[in-house]
Parts: structure tokens; sequence; C-alpha cells
């Protein structure tokens, strides 16, 4: 199968490639490489892709908000038999600061990648997000209201689910929705949790925390969301599908965790509740379960102890990294 992966460079892309090439798939892998987080990340990504691509990988440096250019890789590539969407603009607080660039990438990007595939009936698979389920009480089932974001970016993410729906009925083409829920591991974002946790406490650094550490996140490993990102490219017609660690663990309690880990006690710097965050997120894995036989495999403390190594084996650069 001849697949194109979006956002290749990114911590989830880079993760679902990986996965797709050792399957033996034909990938091509596109991303704009931009500097919404420390591009050093993004590159080590992609050098393990073409370093252990063999022939199977292909990389376009380009970006999905250009309809012209997105048209042109379809020339130039001939066709794919599917198209998993995991480029993004990501990240709760910077999609106030400017939400114009979400919107560009997660909603028109979303847009140009449908219209290819209506022309060539390449079967879709988007990225979503659990912030979709705003302060909905958990567990979150798929047939839930999710029409009250809280964040710029969480609403772009549910306009690009609801333009998947409508281009799916017009053109009757297989699209399969995966609303992610906070995934953390090697390489991970600079601007999630998991790796801000990490990098202060190694650092022996202030641990900020807004609220009181007792917020509930649905903790799921990038490779658990790989297996499950590439499980549903056997679905067709329309599906949204929860992929989840299923098991909410209070931060505090994460904190607690990587402190036994990397040996340092945390001096942490509390602050006010941020109104962007929603309280707790749940997911409800039935749907998961049932279409994918998909389950997390990776235990919480197995998943942070392979994220601490690999900040242990990149800490001459990676304890430079800006957190965004």
């Amino acid at each position: 199968m001849k697949i194109l992966v979006t956002g290749c460079a990114g911590f989830i892309g880079w993760k679902t490639c990986e996965l797709l090439l050792r399957e033996n798939q034909e990938v091509v892998g596109i991303d704009n490489l931009n500097d919404a987080y420390d591009t050093r990340l993004k590159e080590w990504r992609l050098k393990q892709l073409q370093d252990h691509s063999k022939p199977n990988f292909r990389f376009h440096h380009m970006d999905i908000a250009s309809g012209s250019d997105v048209a042109s890789l379809w020339k130039r590539e001939a066709s794919f038999e599917a198209v998993v969407n995991l480029a993004a603009r990501a990240g709760v607080r910077q999609s106030v600061q400017d939400p114009w660039a979400y919107y560009e990438a997660n909603l028109i990007g979303t847009l140009n990648l449908l219209e290819g595939c209506r022309r060539e009936g390449s079967k879709f698979i988007l990225a979503s997000t659990s912030g979709v389920y705003g302060e909905s009480k958990g567990p979150f089932r798929e047939d839930q209201p999710t029409d009250c974001p809280l964040s710029p970016y969480a609403a772009s993410k549910k306009a690009a689910e609801t333009l998947c729906h409508s281009y799916h009925r017009l053109y009757d083409l297989d699209v399969i929705v995966l609303r992610y829920f906070t995934v953390y591991g090697p390489a991970g974002r600079p601007d999630m949790s998991i790796f801000r946790f990490i990098r202060w406490l190694a650092e022996d650094e202030p641990v900020v925390l807004y609220g009181d550490g007792s917020q509930q996140r649905d903790f799921t490993y990038v490779d658990d969301i790989a297996r499950g990102t590439t499980a549903a490219l056997d679905l067709s017609g329309f599906e949204i599908i929860n992929l989840g660690g299923s098991r909410p663990v209070r931060l505090q309690t994460v904190i607690g965790l990587l402190e036994h880990l990397i040996g340092r006690h945390a001096k942490i710097e509390y602050h006010p509740p941020n109104s962007l965050d929603a309280r707790s997120t749940w997911a409800d894995i039935s749907k998961a379960r049932k279409l994918l036989g998909w389950g997390p495999r990776t235990a919480l403390d197995e998943g942070l102890q392979m994220a601490v190594e690999w900040y242990r084996e990149n800490r001459r650069w990676a304890r430079e990294i800006l957190l965004t």
C-alpha cells in the first residue's frame, strides 16, 4: 500500500511512519518543518526515518495549507491508496495567540487533502483530539456532544472533523477520525507536560504547575497511538474513534513517578488553573477495541521510563530546547 503521511517529522507522524515502514508499506512523508516549536526535535525525528527507511520512504518539504503544492504532490506521486493526516498546529495556549495559523493548517490543510482524496478515491484518516470534548464528564464517548471546545485549537479540529463528514457523505469517501488523548513518549513535544516535567526535574529547575496537580489526564504512549492509527487503515465508511489510555492519572501522581525515575525532588511552582485546560480527560475506548482490536499496551511507568531515557541520551541538546 502506498500511503501519504503528513506531519511526518511530528511526534505522532514519526512513530506512525516507523511502524508503516516496519510493515513494508511504501510511505511518502511530508512536513513543512515549521518553527511552532524547536525544529531540532523535528529534524531529529526525520533523521531517524531517513536513516532507517531504505527505499520505502520519500520525504517532501511542503505545507498542506498550500492547495497548489498539495495538487502538485499528487501529480508527482500519481496516487495514494490512503492519506494519514497528522500535520497540524498543535497546542492550546498558542492557539489563542494566533488562531489564524491553526485554522490554516488544521482546516484549510485538511480541505486540500480531502480534495486530493476526492479526485483519487483515497482513504482518509484524520488525527483529531480529546480537546473536542471540552469540559464534558468522562469517560468520553464518541457519540456525545462536542460543540463546546475550550480553545481555538480544539475548535479547529472539530471543524476539520465536520468537513470530513461532509466529504464522506458527498463523495462516499472512507474517512476515519481518530481522537487522541494526551500522547507522550520519547522525543515528545516541548509544550506537553511530560517533556516539560522531565526537563525541569533533570535540570533541577522549578516545575511549573497550573492548578493544584489534581487535574487528571488520560496519558497514551506514542507507540500505542501509532499502532491504533495504522490499524484504522483497514476500516471503511465513516467512523470517529477514541484512542486513549482509558485510565486518567493525576498530574501530581505523574510528577511523583518522574521524581522516582530521575532521582530528584520536584520544586513545584504553583500557578492558578488555566481556563483553556479541561479539568480531566478520560477515553471510553470500547469502540477502538471493537473495530480495531486496539487497546493500550504500555503502562504509564514504563512509558515514562522510556521518555526519561531518551532525554538522558539526548540531553546535550534537548536541555536547550525552548519550552513553548
